[in-house]
């Protein structure tokens, strides 16, 4: 039988379930949802037979349980959001079975939260980065073409090639190109009354210049240029952009319009709610998931600071973070032995307790 989530309180297998996120962080407001996690423990037959779930969601993701396997080994990678799990403010939880607390903070926390949680600090503002540079320089929803990188040379100078042949009164669909031989990427434009060429790009959509067979001894009128690196640059980057328009939270977009600012205020304040955390972790070995500095937070997520100001401050604390780990007494990495066989422990007492 398959398991699911609403079998999990009527036969008795959570260890763990709390209000997780904004909530817990003291970060909310009367509009935050409620996001749910927890730990559970499979029947032992699902764990010996075919039905094994490592993972039970509902289709919004706000509620997530793990199995205890699964909740443990990401434990031992030091996930920063499995680590808050050990840590949940008391007026957040649930329920708590008496087993879980043998996975202790003081277990799991080793010097790789520099990177779970600082390195991805770090992920967080070049994503604020990236909304920035969208925010700023929107990508016009014509997609440019070929031609739009063309330019022929004039005087001590270029024009786009469009603008040129239209000075000469010529049509674009009359012309030839050939390759300048050791010249990458510049062509010899051909015009010849009465001869027929290939135009220079096949169709509208094409990705490069077409070429056409020059008779013999006929002049270029002029030398043309086709940036093919920056054509490409900008279809990757168009690309990105209209993915990026399709998929993001249109919401938390407007918010940060409204507030007149160029980035993801909300993505900013958990930024530095990961960089204090990391600080903590190093200098304290305890995590802290109630944001002490609250009032701070909330002021970035309503765009009381500059996005210069706020991307300073927190490359500045990036920078020092080695200085900060390379000084603390966290091991290297967890005790994956001793981890395991408290895993081992908690799943056969468990199973002996309930006679799964």
């Amino acid at each position: 039988m398959t398991l699911t989530i609403p079998d999990l309180h009527p036969r008795k297998l959570l260890l763990l379930e709390s209000i997780s996120g904004s909530k817990a962080y003291g970060l909310d407001t009367p509009a935050s949802d409620t996001d749910l996690r927890g730990v559970f423990v499979l029947p032992q037959d699902d764990l010996y037979g075919l039905g094994h779930t490592e993972q039970l969601s509902n289709t919004s993701n706000d509620i997530v349980y793990y199995e205890l396997k699964r909740f443990v080994e990401l434990l031992a990678k030091n996930n920063p959001n499995m680590l808050e799990l050990l840590a949940v403010p008391e007026d957040c939880l649930l329920h708590l079975h008496p087993m879980f607390k043998r996975l202790t903070p003081e277990l799991f926390l080793s010097k790789l939260c520099q990177s779970t949680f600082a390195g991805y600090a770090l992920t967080q503002v070049k994503k604020a980065k990236g909304l920035n540079k969208k925010i700023v320089n929107p990508v016009e929803p014509q997609h440019k073409s070929v031609l739009d990188f063309c330019y022929v040379t004039q005087g001590q100078g270029a024009v786009p090639l469009q603008e040129f042949l239209a000075q000469q009164g010529i049509e674009l669909e009359a012309c030839g190109l050939a390759k300048i031989p050791h010249m990458p990427e510049l062509y010899g434009l051909y015009f010849q009354e009465g001869t027929r060429f290939k135009g220079v790009v096949q169709s509208d959509v094409a990705n490069d210049v077409s070429l056409s067979s020059i008779p013999k001894g006929l002049a270029p009128i002029a030398t043309m240029s086709f940036n093919k690196n920056g054509y490409s640059t900008y279809c990757r980057e168009y690309k990105e952009y209209w993915e990026w328009v399709e998929k993001r939270n249109d919401a938390r977009y407007q918010n940060t319009l409204s507030q007149g600012k160029n980035y993801d205020a909300k993505n900013l304040m958990h930024t530095f709610r990961l960089l204090d955390m990391a600080e903590e972790i190093a200098r304290t070995d305890q995590i802290v998931v109630r944001r002490p500095n609250r009032d701070f937070l909330l002021k970035i997520r309503d765009g009381e600071f500059e996005y210069a100001q706020l991307v300073d401050m927190a490359e500045e604390r990036i920078s020092k973070m080695d200085d900060l780990y390379a000084a603390s007494d966290l091991p290297e990495e967890p005790d994956v032995e001793r981890i395991n066989q408290t895993l081992v422990e908690m799943r056969r007492d468990f199973y002996n307790a309930y006679r799964y």
